[in-house]
Parts: C-alpha cells; sequence; structure tokens
C-alpha cells in the first residue's frame, strides 16, 4: 500500500463519526428481537421436547388419580390407585429387587470402569485399539446384549457353563436361579454400560497434573499410594457425578429383567419399572402403572436435584 492510500484510510478512519449509544428502549426492543429470533430457531425442539416429555409426565400425573381404561370415560378415584398399588405383593419385591441391583451395581459396576480407566492411562501402546473394546458393548443394541447374555446363561448349553465345565468347575443356574438371578443381571448391565464411564474416567485421569505424580513419586508413594492421595482426591468430583447418574439410571433397569428373565424367577429380578410394564400392558391398569411412575419420579427427582446442585456449585466454583 503507497502512502497516500496509507493516508487516505488514517483520514477515513480518523473522521469516521462516533456512534451514539442506543437508548434503553432501543436497547430493549433489540435484545427482545434477539431473543425471539433465538427461541424461533428453538421451537421445533421445544414443541418436540413438550410433546414428547412434559406432555406424557403431566398426563400421566392425571392418570395416577383416576380410574383410567383406554376408549372409556377416565373417573377420578383420588388416592385408590396409589393404596391398590402399596398392598400389591409385588411392589414390595419390585422396590428391594430395584435397591439390591442398584446396590450390587454400584459394588461392581462402579469400581470395574475405574480400574479399566488406570490401567488404559498407564498403556503406552495400542491405547486406541483398547478404548474401542472397551466402548464397543455400547455400540451394541441393548436388546441384542440381553439376547446374546441370555444365551450365554443357559444351563445347559450356554458358554458360560461350558466354560465352567473346561475348567472343571461347578456349573451355575445363572439367570434361572433364585439366588443369582438378579447378579447375573447386574453384570449384564455392567458389560453393556461400562464404556462411556470408561472414557469419563479417562479423560478425568489425562487432565491431573503430571507434577502432582512426579512430587508423590519423589516422596516415595507407591502406586496404590498415588491412586489414593492424587488420583482420586482430583477425581472426586467425577466420581461423585458418575455416582448418582448410575443410581438413577439402575433404578431404572428393565431392559435385562424384560428380556432375559421375564420378572422371574419367583419374582427375583421384578423391577419398579418391570412392574409399571406389567400393570399397563399385561394387567391394562393404567392407573396403577402411573401411580407407581409418580413415586419413582418422586424417589428419582432428589437424586436428580441432588446431581443438579452439585453441579452448579461446581460451576460457581470454577
Amino acid at each position: 500500500m503507497t502512502r497516500t492510500a496509507q493516508r487516505r484510510t488514517v483520514e477515513k478512519v480518523a473522521v469516521r463519526p462516533v456512534q451514539a449509544p442506543l437508548p434503553a428502549g432501543d436497547r430493549g426492543r433489540r435484545r427482545l428481537a434477539d431473543q425471539t429470533r433465538a427461541y424461533a430457531f428453538l421451537l421445533g425442539g421445544l414443541l418436540c421436547f413438550a410433546l414428547f416429555s412434559w406432555y406424557p409426565a403431566i398426563r400421566a400425573a392425571v392418570i395416577a388419580f383416576q380410574k383410567y381404561t383406554p376408549g372409556a370415560p377416565a373417573e377420578w378415584v383420588g388416592t385408590d390407585n396409589f393404596t391398590r398399588v402399596f398392598d400389591d405383593p409385588e411392589f414390595a419385591a419390585a422396590w428391594r429387587n430395584t435397591f439390591t441391583f442398584t446396590l450390587l451395581a454400584l459394588l461392581i459396576g462402579f469400581a470395574i470402569p475405574f480400574v479399566l480407566a488406570l490401567v488404559l492411562n498407564e498403556l503406552r501402546h495400542a491405547k486406541a485399539f483398547f478404548r474401542v473394546v472397551v466402548y464397543l458393548p455400547v455400540m451394541i443394541p441393548p436388546v441384542v446384549s440381553a439376547l446374546l447374555w441370555k444365551w450365554f446363561y443357559d444351563p445347559g448349553t450356554g458358554l458360560a457353563n461350558e466354560v465352567l465345565r473346561f475348567l472343571d468347575l461347578p456349573t451355575s443356574n445363572w439367570s434361572n436361579g433364585a439366588d443369582t438371578a438378579l447378579v447375573s443381571l447386574v453384570l449384564v448391565a455392567t458389560w453393556a454400560n461400562m464404556g462411556g464411564t470408561v472414557l469419563i474416567y479417562l479423560a478425568a485421569l489425562q487432565s491431573i497434573p503430571g507434577e502432582l505424580y512426579e512430587a508423590a513419586e519423589l516422596d516415595g508413594a507407591n502406586l496404590l499410594q498415588r491412586i489414593r492421595h492424587v488420583t482420586i482426591p482430583q477425581t472426586r468430583f467425577v466420581i461423585l457425578m458418575l455416582m448418582l447418574l448410575q443410581i438413577i439410571a439402575t433404578m431404572q433397569v428393565f431392559t435385562e429383567p424384560f428380556v432375559i428373565t421375564g420378572g422371574g424367577p419367583e419374582n427375583a429380578t421384578v423391577t419398579v419399572l418391570y412392574l409399571i410394564y406389567k400393570y399397563a400392558f399385561l394387567y391394562n391398569d393404567f392407573g396403577g402403572a402411573c401411580a407407581l411412575s409418580v413415586l419413582l419420579l418422586l424417589f428419582l427427582g432428589a437424586f436428580s436435584a441432588v446431581y443438579l446442585r452439585l453441579t452448579r456449585s461446581e460451576g460457581e466454583d470454577a
């Protein structure tokens, strides 16, 4: 650019008038117009969310207080649906099985992903390959995974008992035994869902500064001490968040009992969500099903509130 052109550019900039600030009313109208355009873009998603999430939840809360049969007028019955559900012997069994499943999932399915993430984080070769292997079960449809494990658990020709026979170990009834069915379902759910958890843990581990490990090694800390005093404190927020999310998810277990055991044997694997299914589609009792849904919603809402509170607090601290 020549000096003449540079001088003309500087003159244009110098004589450019300074734009006066908009009046408060004009700023408010412009902000409103921007927000209106933003919500217009979001309108489709909001309508879908309202139609398929909010409306069913509100409708279920209303039906919970009605005697409802499709094609017939609804009759208001107050809390009779809740009373009938509480008196059902399957109600206590379903909640007991659901709490037991959640506890076992925390003991088994919460520790294994963390250990796998620690192992993957220490690998020096083929990291990408093992990440794909760990995450692969998540990409398999849940029903397909359940059917696959149902064949594994077959007490006659299933792969699990064939392996035990090959090793000269006693076989098991697996999902067909009242004492082992729930544990068998926990193993299925752990295998099918741990891939995402492992990757989240792995991301948290890789965000820990290496200087902390180096300082611990200089102080003479062994592997377990480094995990206890460095890894766990640095990832405690992620661990807590995933624990809450796992409780919320495992309290809604349905696919494994439905596909593998059908709630049996002897109601040993009937869960709350599976009992809701039975009320609605086997007993044709939509009022009882919605009453159970409301109870489950209130219970899980407490954990969701804790999760939102903790994530908000962490965001404010950051």
